[in-house]
């Protein structure tokens, strides 16, 4: 089967492109312009896997140069994962955030509307989209209601909602994934647990102090490996029976952000390590808890997490630490 991955270049694309790959899958990646970027992935895509990948560039905020992909290439799915993604930015940019997650997912199902139809694709939605709708300690579901904090989770509620009009009415075929907190090796650092772990490596290497910057440890999520959460994604793009369903994609352990944070110090061997709290990391609206309920998802596709917590903690720090030498 051949399968496009829109944000290739982002954190899950390239896990997803390993995935896919070693399903013995075509796997063909949009980037918006050839600069070097596509290469960047190769921290974690082997050497392998990266030379059977083909690149195809178009901009999602512009339907016109994906017009000419789609009318020659023939996708038997569409992952879309492309998106601004980060919350805090999205109250700095909040025009920019809904011209590319709003506009640019609407080309998208348009172009895939207009020449290829019989296509099925995933949206990677999020659990921003239901704000505090947990806070009171519950599991959130996916037929719960949605109500964004944030401009990037009110970004993803719009097309969220928008695609599901396209396959009530028959326009389109696909999914809805809500990812939930999920974190690993290529994770950008301007996400709390990778920037812990960043730190954290700059201090094995005796690049920085032994001063932590922390942002709100209180707060709960379930953390899941990003490698499970691609693997979520492909059980339920080639399972037949899934058509038009919501699912979260979580796993199903809340803990405080403290948990990962002392975690993170534990493996690392450092001791005396102060934490400090810094408040450019804290978010204009915080959302305290959050815990989804997957159960759809492991129902239709057998789904279940192979990577334990320590494991992803451990690969993220020693991601952070070998590109340090690069």
């Amino acid at each position: 089967m051949k399968f496009l991955i829109t944000g290739i270049t982002g954190f899950a694309g390239p896990h997803l492109a390993n995935l896919l790959h070693a399903e013995g899958h075509g796997v063909y990646g949009l980037i918006r312009r050839t600069n070097g970027m596509e290469s960047d992935i190769r921290d974690v895509v082997p050497d392998k896997v990266y030379e059977d990948l083909t690149f195809l560039y178009g901009d999602l905020t512009n339907y016109r140069s994906l017009v000419e992909i789609f009318k020659n290439k023939q996708f038997d799915g569409v992952f879309h994962l492309a998106a601004q993604s980060h919350p805090p930015t999205s109250f700095r940019d909040p025009i920019g955030t809904m011209d590319t997650n709003v506009m640019g997912s609407a080309n998208l199902f348009q172009v895939i509307q207009d020449y290829q139809d019989d296509c099925k694709v995933m949206f990677c939605s999020t659990s921003e989209v239901y704000g505090n709708v947990g806070s009171d300690g519950r599991k959130i579901r996916w037929d719960d209601s949605i109500l964004p904090s944030n401009p990037y989770g009110a970004s993803k509620a719009a097309t969220d909602v928008y695609l599901q009009e396209r396959f009530a009415n028959g326009f389109m075929k696909g999914f809805i994934t809500r990812a939930f907190s999920h974190t690993g090796p290529r994770r950008g650092r301007i996400f709390s647990i990778s920037s812990d772990a960043y730190q954290i490596a700059r201090m094995m290497r005796g690049y920085q102090e032994p001063t932590l910057l922390v942002g709100n440890l209180s707060t709960t999520r379930v953390v899941m490996d990003v490698r499970d959460t691609v693997r979520a994604y492909y059980l339920a793009m080639i399972n037949p029976d899934v058509k038009d369903q919501i699912f979260n994609v979580c796993g199903d352990t809340p803990r405080k952000m403290q948990y990962f944070t002392d975690k993170l110090i534990e493996l690392s061997g450092l001791k005396h390590v102060e934490q400090k709290v810094h408040e450019p990391f804290w978010r204009p609206h915080e959302i305290y808890y959050q815990h989804g309920d997957s159960s759809n998802l492991v129902d239709m596709t057998g789904f279940k997490e192979e990577y334990d917590i320590d494991t992803t903690l451990m690969d993220l720090l020693r991601y952070w630490y070998d590109k340090m030498d690069q």
